[in-house]
């Protein structure tokens, strides 16, 4: 199982007419990765706080029903987060977040679980990273399990939730040492280091600690940087109807593709060859393009997605 961790919400897409209507959809960045590792056929649990009112009961049902492991929820009567979501006319999405004092965000160090043989890895990432106390708790999760797991970050900045990027840049290098794969957007690395250029930060990246440091560049697709060397592959022409959930998608994928190559802890990550790192990069690829041509984070199952080709089996 991979154990991912951080925030679990709903997001509101406002609907055109008289007066004022939404279409609610589950959301959050660590529960769209939970959901896309299992429809990509990984078994994936969930660690948050979850709520018991009754949006809370309902994120609840749909974890179960897409088969998301519920053992590691901290349910609590604290409110549930929402997420209002301004889709722009190139399909990108802007928040506003309503969830100070929410269930996702009130983890401690103290709800830490303890973790069987059957949890090979953790994720984290998003606004989790950034705001207290869960912030504090799931950077000591990933220090506690540094070496016995395989550890993935995706910063997924949130300005609108913890405005400080000097504080995301402090909390991302102090997970960065812990962490074996990290994933982030080249409008991330914008916004953490203006000016500067990718491939300059993510050797940094690497040098503190990190096996595979991978930049997604939206429709101009990936690059990645580790013990095989630079790795880029192109995008995946697709009518983009929204953006939101490409993100997770891509990293659900990148995990899912991890497990599918036998690359389950980080020496089996410094072993993949640049072939190897090229066909994982075009399945996170793919499977973000699928998402990107559908509306919100409806995430791609396995079916949707080529089997790997035998040259990349391990």
């Amino acid at each position: 199982m991979f154990l991912v961790c951080g925030e679990a919400l709903w997001d509101l897409f406002a609907v055109e007419g008289e007066g004022l209507s939404f279409d609610a959809r589950v959301g959050g960045s660590p529960l769209n990765v939970a959901v896309g590792l299992a429809r990509l056929e990984q078994r994936a649990g969930l660690f948050t706080g979850l709520s018991t009112d009754r949006l809370g009961e309902r994120l609840l049902g749909a974890l179960t029903a897409e088969g998301v492991a519920t053992e590691f929820l901290v349910r609590t009567q604290r409110l549930s987060t929402l997420s209002l979501v301004d889709v722009g006319a190139d399909g990108s999405p802007r928040y506003a977040f309503y969830g100070e004092g929410a269930a996702d965000r009130s983890i401690t160090a103290a709800d830490l679980p303890s973790l069987g043989a059957e949890v090979w890895g953790l994720h984290a990432g998003s606004y989790s990273l950034a705001v207290e106390p869960v912030g504090a708790a799931l950077l000591a999760f990933f220090g506690r399990e540094k070496g016995r797991r395989l550890l993935t970050l995706d910063p997924n900045v949130r300005l609108s939730i913890q405005p400080d990027v000097d504080l995301w840049r402090e909390r991302i290098g102090r997970f960065l040492p812990c962490t074996d794969v990290v994933k982030v957007s080249d409008e991330d690395l914008g916004m953490l280091h203006p000016g500067r250029r990718p491939d300059e930060v993510a050797q940094e990246w690497l040098a503190a600690g990190p096996a595979l440091v991978v930049v997604t560049r939206g429709a101009q697709g990936a690059v990645a940087w580790g013990a095989a060397g630079r790795v880029e592959i192109p995008g995946r022409p697709v009518q983009v109807v929204d953006t939101v959930g490409a993100g997770d998608t891509f990293q659900a994928a990148l995990i899912a593709g991890l497990a599918e190559r036998g690359a389950a802890t980080r020496e089996a990550v410094e072993a993949l060859d640049a072939t190897q790192v090229s066909g994982l990069l075009d399945f996170a690829v793919q499977a973000a393009a699928i998402t990107c041509g559908r509306r919100g984070s409806d995430l791609p199952r396995r079916a949707e997605l080529p089997a790997p080709a035998p040259s990349e089996d391990r």
